[in-house]
């Protein structure tokens, strides 16, 4: 990769007849090698790169590279209906950020539900009958130590038509794992052992002190859940790659649950005009060497839901406009920019909380004064 860079940038500075007398076949051979950023950056360089570089079967390359799903040709037809690879690759590889978290408005959310009118508790009804939830397609790759471990796309939302609007007003959620894919042959069951990059763990209870199984899953998780809109032929990565924490989940500690997400914007839909785009990955160790064979962990959840600020999910309704938005929203190469978006939604989540506490702390100190006000009264007038 750098030999290839470092005759990118030789040509760039040589004199124009010395790049004329190179071949297009050889600027194709260098530029199929490149990943999607340096492909973008050499196509600035000269109107030779530049035309070469609009070739979709690059695009193709870097995609297929980066996210192996769109490898299935059922994906690679939907892809060329949205725009082709080069306008996927510049929508998803960037990662969305919301810098309008400070925003958030407080007294606006603290407006009971009771106190909304139709249109502010249902959303706009208008936009939301041009939203299907069969549009919708997820486009899902899992690496370890970037290696591909898992490829699956979920064609539509799972259980959002039927039941009676069940879907439109109970929590939003999607378990991958349990959507077992109509042209997958297995059963949804991922996988991670020794021959992947696992440390070979000897007992759990060693484990426990040292901490390297987890220290590798953290480090080596990586996870992409591109949602595309094919009636507005948008897509966007909502996940966010690295995991933004994880913990050991008790009591049996042989469970390890890794969250990713992104925070996204809920202008005109919910009051705190934010919400949290959760993704949870559990993994359990099902072996280790103490028992005679190689370390390996299963895959015990893969799910998407939505949050608002006091962690309640948001229903079906709401989350099908977010979702939408979300395809729009700004994006950014920046991996510290991602994590500061986060940061701050955290920081705001745990300032409301602590205002809560505060408020029902109030009321708790007036209820019990007044209790005693009451009593003293009373036995006032008794005696």
């Amino acid at each position: 990769m750098f030999y290839d860079s470092h005759r990118i940038i030789v040509m760039a500075v040589a004199p124009a007849e010395s790049i004329a007398s190179l071949s297009n076949d050889l600027f194709y051979d260098i530029l199929r090698r490149l990943d999607g950023l340096t492909l973008a950056c050499a196509a600035c360089t000269c109107t030779s790169f530049c035309s070469i570089s609009k070739e979709e079967i690059l695009w193709e390359n870097v995609c297929s590279s980066m996210w192996p799903s769109t490898n299935r040709e059922d994906v690679k037809i939907l892809i060329s209906f949205i725009g082709g690879f080069r306008k996927f690759y510049a929508d998803c590889f960037p990662l969305i950020v919301m810098k309008e978290v400070g925003e958030y408005q407080w007294n606006r959310y603290h407006e009971y539900p009771d106190d909304w009118t139709e249109a502010e508790y249902y959303g706009d009804m208008n936009e939301l009958e041009s939203i299907s939830p069969s549009d919708f397609v997820s486009i899902v790759d899992i690496k370890f130590k970037e290696k591909p471990i898992c490829s699956k796309v979920l064609w539509g939302i799972p259980n959002a038509n039927g039941y009676n609007g069940w879907f439109y007003n109970c929590p939003f959620r999607i378990d991958l794992l349990s959507c077992a894919d109509r042209d997958d042959n297995n059963d949804g069951v991922v996988t991670l052992s020794v021959s992947d990059g696992l440390p070979p763990i000897t007992s759990m209870e060693r484990e426990k002190k040292d901490g390297k199984l987890w220290r590798e899953l953290r480090d080596g998780l990586l996870l992409s859940w591109i949602i595309v809109n094919k009636k507005i032929k948008q897509s966007a990565n909502l996940a966010s790659w690295s995991p933004l924490d994880g913990q050991r989940h008790w009591p049996t500690d042989k469970d390890f649950v890794f969250r990713f997400g992104s925070v996204l914007s809920a202008k005109d839909v919910l009051p705190s005009q934010v919400v949290q785009c959760i993704f949870i990955m559990k993994f359990r160790v099902v072996h280790t060497e103490q028992e005679g064979v190689q370390t390996t962990l299963r895959s015990t959840e893969l799910s998407m839901q939505l949050e608002d600020m006091e962690g309640a999910h948001v229903n079906g309704r709401k989350s099908l406009l977010i979702l939408k938005k979300a395809l729009s929203c700004r994006r950014s190469t920046n991996y510290s920019e991602v994590l500061e978006s986060c940061l701050a939604y955290s920081k705001m989540q745990n300032m409301l909380k602590e205002e809560k506490i505060r408020n029902e702390s109030r009321i708790d100190t007036i209820c019990i004064l007044s209790s005693i006000v009451a009593v003293m009264t009373f036995w006032y007038y008794v005696l």
